[in-house]
């Protein structure tokens, strides 16, 4: 049996940062912190990672699944940011072409809209110039006629044209997966579900963390050279253990998922609303079409933040606004997903829409070092950054010599290897596979495929779909334990194969064959069992709490 990055790999990896020292330890696996641990142990540094959740289970599967060369950037004049970000992109395109694809996106110009023409097509040019005329494509002006062929159900009403430009579309919580999984590959203790408790710190220097892992209740001292800092939203709460001052402005981030056909959009869209001007974006996935809207200022704990009644009712008449035969309400909204934003606090108040996307590299008194701000499109430029400056403090504590520069560009992550996407559908197709599901699976395992169709026909009900509105198979969910490191229903349903989000229940009617399907392969018990029951449908609640905040379904 393979157990490659398996349930027991997780308590092999805790066993031994728990009896053997680490140079880095890093705190959170969501994007960021799993492109540290991928490219610290490219550069041959001892490194352990954990998160008290899930890997990428906070904003990093939160996101709006965009790999973007940050064209809104422009209007506050951050230059230096689309180029970086158009640089990473076509770096995550080359190196997960399964999980990381070419979108096309429509800009509509209306009479009287936030936008006026001149100032589009300005930004167009200037974004392909600082893509270095490498964009996927290069930006198309598109006339009245045009934009109403490309799209027939946009507003016709003050339609003045537009324009076509391209970005690249992602799979943020599988990419995140990729990456923690690649750092793995490379020497790192990656560990799932392990709470850290306190920093450890000796002569004022935090030296390791006490922490718990949340699966069995045991706790242990992890002794590290160097702590990292890259919990996103949650930072704040890190840095104040040794007496660092709150550093963040986290801003929210609120999607909705509808059925595709009540908008019917041919192609992902960037709008500005009618209601506030700020950005927002309507992006095809599958079945449905997502709604999604950021930079709201939010209060709330990041653990507590969940899609309220008021950002439903804005994303949906923003939506309807420019699809006015949608008629959308909120009864027509299959999922939500929201999350924060870990951006450093301006020193001088601005609306948070302004609010820099850079990234920072933080450095207490006590050595620890975090990393905030940024997006998850220049995730690598972040961990490149924050591991440049371990590699000098690893000099300085017993002379090593500092560390080169990872090759993270040009190795391809897990399933990347393969650039011929079609090809690999064809040949998954000739093992016997229907289109649909070969076409899922390239998507979402790109030339791990293989694996998973032989898993399969080791037992046949293992090639049956999970749902029979879903193409993903329960071959999928064997694969997901035993080298996806999957510990919960959460993990199988929501991350891995996104049925959470992709069907009309979240796959409530299928949720007990999974459970018992994970019961059997991890050795779950009954109290275990009704607990993860439990578990998951509280986040089938959160996805749709917004629903009791409305005294009507109707807008």
């Amino acid at each position: 049996m393979d157990h490659t990055f398996s349930f027991h790999t997780r308590s092999s990896n805790i066993k031994t940062m728990a009896t053997e020292p680490v140079d880095l330890l890093v705190i959170g696996a969501g994007i960021t912190g799993a492109g540290i641990a991928r490219d610290a142990a490219m550069r041959g540094i001892r490194t352990a990672v954990v998160d008290q959740g899930d890997f990428g289970s906070g904003t990093s599967s939160h996101s709006s699944r965009l790999v973007h060369g940050g064209l809104k950037y422009l209007e506050h004049g951050h230059l230096h940011l689309v180029f970086e970000s158009c640089r990473e992109r076509r770096t995550l395109l080359r190196i997960a072409p399964h999980l990381v694809g070419p979108r096309s996106f429509l800009f509509p110009i209306h009479e009287g809209g936030r936008v006026p023409w001149w100032k589009l097509e300005a930004g167009m040019w200037l974004y392909d110039i600082l893509a270095l005329f490498r964009n996927v494509h290069r930006h198309s002006v598109l006339s009245r006629k045009a934009m109403r062929r490309a799209e027939p159900r946009l507003k016709d009403r003050g339609l003045k044209g537009g324009a076509r430009y391209y970005e690249a579309q992602c799979d943020d919580a599988r990419l995140t997966l990729a990456t923690i999984r690649s750092a793995h590959r490379h020497g790192t203790l990656a560990a799932n579900y392990v709470q850290v408790d306190r920093l450890e710190l000796a002569d004022g220097q935090v030296r390791g963390a006490q922490i718990t892992d949340l699966v069995t209740g045991a706790t242990h001292a992890v002794h590290a050279h160097l702590v990292v800092n890259a919990t996103g939203p949650w930072s704040d709460r890190i840095r104040s253990q040794d007496g660092s001052k709150p550093a963040l402005r986290p801003t929210k981030c609120v999607h909705i998922a509808v059925p595709r056909h009540r908008m019917g959009n041919q192609e992902a869209l960037t709008i500005t609303s009618p209601i506030d001007g700020r950005f927002m974006f309507i992006v095809p996935w599958g079945e449905l079409s997502y709604v999604s809207a950021t930079d709201t200022d939010c209060p709330d704990a990041p653990e507590e933040t969940y899609a309220r009644g008021e950002d439903v009712v804005y994303l949906l008449r923003s939506a309807n606004a420019l699809f006015p035969d949608a008629r959308l309400t909120p009864a027509d909204v299959v999922a939500t997903w929201s999350g924060l934003r870990p951006l450093l606090a301006p020193s001088d108040p601005v609306d948070p829409s302004a609010v820099s996307r850079e990234h920072h590299v933080l450095e207490s008194s006590s050595g620890l070092i975090s990393i905030v701000g940024g997006s998850l499109t220049t995730y690598r430029v972040m961990a490149a950054e924050t591991v440049d400056m371990v590699a000098k403090r690893l000099h300085e504590v017993d002379g090593r010599p500092v560390a080169a520069a990872a090759d993270t560009h040009l190795e391809p992550l897990p399933g990347g290897e393969s650039h011929d996407l079609d090809v690999l559908i064809e040949e998954t197709e000739r093992e016997g596979v229907a289109r649909d599901i070969a076409e899922h699976m390239v998507r979402a395992y790109g030339s791990e495929t293989p694996a998973i169709v032989r898993l399969a026909k080791t037992d046949r009900q293992l090639a049956d779909p999970i749902a029979p509105t879903h193409p993903a198979i329960r071959a999928e969910l064997i694969h997901a334990m035993r080298r996806e490191m999957a510990m919960t229903l959460g993990d199988l349903l929501i991350r891995r194969t996104h049925l959470f989000y992709e069907t009309a229940d979240h796959a409530l009617e299928q949720v007990s064959q999974v459970a018992e399907l994970a019961a059997t392969e991890m050795g779950w018990d009954t109290e275990r069992t009704e607990a993860e029951l439990a578990a998951y449908a509280n986040k089938v609640d959160l996805t749709m709490a917004f629903r009791n905040e409305l005294e009507t379904p109707e807008l």
